[in-house]
């Protein structure tokens, strides 16, 4: 007899990254659920949210990385009731901090001068990752989709960050089963971020992962993999027609 395939995931890759990035965590959960993965397209967090909620089954458990997380999050604010449950990696919740915002800018010159490449080393250095032999490999991987994705994707993405609005209070109101993923090494957004976040939803787990960094879904494939099989066991709550 065959199993009956549970709820829908949708993954989000984060800053010019694609379905690969999470590669080892849709063969796993592939099995047992219909995934899908997202494109970040438009100009906009609003733009990225609406394509994806166009795209995406009636309701879904909702998965996104870095600025992926950030688009979840915006999707969740604006659909409620078509997200099932929240998993967001490497996020953050808040504005850019200025300095954070005016820090992009030498970067996105680089970037429109012919100086792309030197750019994304500067945008991923390798203290982000965890200190591993897997390390430069993993940020090689992440700089082939980077470069594949173009400078012109990495200047809007780039100002979408500038830009990105808070969101705390989205998650203070979310009441469905969240899991909140960041990697101790991570740099970029480091693990008290990641608690804070976690700490704003009422039903969010929490996995810092010792041996990760920012792409913990690469860096430790199989714990992300198992955190993300306990989240989606989790009850989801009783909605009221």
């Amino acid at each position: 007899m065959t199993k009956p395939m549970t709820e829908s995931l949708v993954f989000l890759p984060g800053f010019l990254a694609d379905g690969r990035v999470f590669a080892d965590q849709i063969n796993d959960l592939s099995r047992d659920h219909a995934v899908m993965v997202a494109p970040l397209k438009g100009v906009s967090l609003a733009e990225m949210a609406d394509y994806v909620l166009a795209v995406a089954p009636p309701k879904f458990a909702l998965a996104g990385h870095d600025l992926g997380a950030s688009v979840a999050t915006e999707m969740l604010r604006r659909a409620p009731g078509r997200v099932t449950r929240l998993a967001l990696i490497s996020a953050s919740a808040q504005a850019e901090p200025p300095n954070a915002a005016a820090a992009r800018e030498p970067r996105m010159i680089k970037a429109k001068t012919g100086r792309f490449g030197e750019a994304l080393l500067e945008e991923l250095p390798s203290t982000a990752l965890f200190d591993s032999p897997h390390r430069h490999a993993i940020r090689d991987y992440w700089l082939d989709m980077a470069m594949e994705a173009g400078a012109e994707t990495y200047l809007t993405q780039s100002r979408i960050l500038q830009r990105r609005p808070d969101l705390q209070n989205v998650l203070r109101r979310a009441r469905l089963p969240a899991l909140v993923i960041g990697g101790v090494a991570d740099t970029i957004c480091p693990a008290r971020r990641q608690d804070f976040i976690a700490q704003l939803m009422p039903r969010a787990q929490l996995v810092l992962i010792e041996k990760a960094g920012h792409l913990p879904m690469l860096e430790a494939p199989k714990t992300v993999s198992r955190a993300f099989r306990t989240w989606l066991e989790a009850e989801a709550p009783l909605v009221l027609r």
